[in-house]
C-alpha cells in the first residue's frame, strides 16, 4: 500500500507553539518499523495550476509570494515562511498521488493532509490549502477526459472539528458528497453546511459515537443507492481520542480503531477506492496520537488487502 510523506518539510515554529509538528515524523518512523507492507514514498509538490482547481488564483499567488496579511497568518496559525509554502504544496501533492494510486490499487494514503479548514480564498486552523478539495477536483478532471462522465466523490470527515472549508468549496456540487461527524461545541464555532453534518456532544464515548457513525454511513449509502461513489476521501482525525487536548470527546483507542474498521470494511464491501488522510491529533502525550494514527494505518492496510483479496 502506497503512503506519501512530507515530514522533512517541518515548519520553524516558536517555542511553546501547540501544533505537534513532530507527530508526522514519529508516525512515518513507526509505519516504517511496524507495517512492512506499506511503501513509503516522498510526496511531490502540487503546482499552482493544480491548487487553482479549488483555490482562488490570487490566494495561491499570495501564499507563494509571501503576501499573506498578518491577520490571515493568525487565522492560519502559522507565520509565513518558505518552509510553509513547500510543506503545504507537498501535503496537497501527497493526497493527489494517493488519489491516483487508490483508483488503481484500492487504498492509498497521505501521512499528513486532511487540511479541511482551508477555504477557496483563505486558510484557517493550521490549514493553508485544502488537499482533499484539490485532489478531488483533479481526479474528476483526469477521469472525465477519457470517460466523458463525472467522477462521483464522497468525503467522510471524522476529525473532531467540522470540515468547514471542504463543505464551503463543495457547496451545491452534486458530484461531491461531504459528510462531517464532529463536536458540536468545538472549532470552528461558525459551521458551514455539509451534505450531512452530525454534531456530537462534549464527552461523547465509543458506543454513542459508533452508533452515530453507523447512521451517517447508512445515510451516505442510501443517498448513493443508484451508484456508489467512484472515489472516497477518508479524513481519520485522531483528535476524538480521550487524551486529546483540543478534542472534547472521549473515544478510546479501541473505539477509534473500530471507527476506522467500519469505514474501510464498508468501502471494501462496495469496492470503493479510499484515499486516507490524517487530519488533526493534539494528544497531551504525543505518542498517544501517533499510536491512534498507526492503528488507522493497520486498518487501512487491512482494507487494501481486502480490495486485492475480496474473498478473504
Amino acid at each position: 500500500m502506497n503512503a506519501y510523506y512530507s515530514d522533512q518539510y517541518a515548519l520553524p515554529l516558536p517555542e511553546g507553539h501547540r501544533f505537534p509538528m513532530a507527530k508526522y515524523r514519529l508516525l512515518r518512523e513507526r509505519v516504517a518499523g511496524e507495517l512492512q507492507q506499506v511503501k513509503l514514498l516522498e510526496a511531490p509538490a502540487a503546482s499552482d495550476a493544480e491548487l487553482a482547481l479549488a483555490h482562488e488564483p490570487g490566494y495561491v499567488s499570495d501564499v507563494a509570494c509571501g503576501r499573506l496579511s498578518a491577520a490571515l497568518q493568525r487565522e492560519i496559525g502559522f507565520a509565513w515562511s518558505q518552509a510553509l509554502v513547500e510543506r503545504s504544496r507537498r501535503s496537497v501533492g501527497a493526497t493527489i498521488s494517493a488519489a491516483r494510486d487508490a483508483l488503481v490499487e484500492g487504498v492509498a494514503a497521505n501521512l499528513a493532509g486532511g487540511t479541511h479548514h482551508a477555504f477557496a480564498d483563505r486558510g484557517s486552523g493550521y490549514c493553508v490549502f485544502n488537499d482533499i478539495a484539490v485532489a478531488a477536483r483533479l481526479m474528476q478532471a483526469e477521469r472525465h477526459r477519457p470517460r466523458r462522465a463525472p467522477l462521483r466523490v464522497a468525503v467522510i470527515d471524522l476529525d473532531v472539528h467540522q470540515g468547514n472549508g471542504t463543505a464551503s468549496i463543495f457547496r451545491d456540487d452534486p458530484t461531491v458528497f461531504t459528510l462531517s461527524l464532529h463536536g458540536a461545541r468545538n472549532f470552528p464555532f461558525r459551521k458551514e453546511v455539509s451534505d450531512l453534518d452530525v454534531e456530537l456532544p462534549d464527552g461523547c464515548r465509543d458506543q454513542a459515537y459508533l452508533q452515530a457513525l453507523d447512521a451517517a454511513l447508512a445515510t451516505l449509502w442510501s443517498r448513493h443507492a443508484d451508484a456508489a461513489p467512484a472515489l472516497l476521501f477518508y479524513l481519520a482525525g485522531a483528535d476524538p481520542h480521550e487524551g486529546d487536548r483540543l478534542g472534547r470527546l472521549a473515544l478510546s483507542a479501541a473505539g477509534l480503531a473500530e471507527r476506522d474498521r467500519r469505514v474501510f470494511d464498508a468501502c471494501a464491501a462496495r469496492r470503493i477506492p479510499v484515499v486516507l488522510t490524517m487530519g488533526g491529533g493534539y494528544g497531551r502525550v504525543i505518542e498517544d496520537t501517533v499510536a491512534v494514527q498507526l492503528a488507522t494505518y493497520r486498518e487501512a492496510l487491512r482494507g487494501w488487502l481486502a480490495f486485492h483479496n475480496p474473498l478473504r
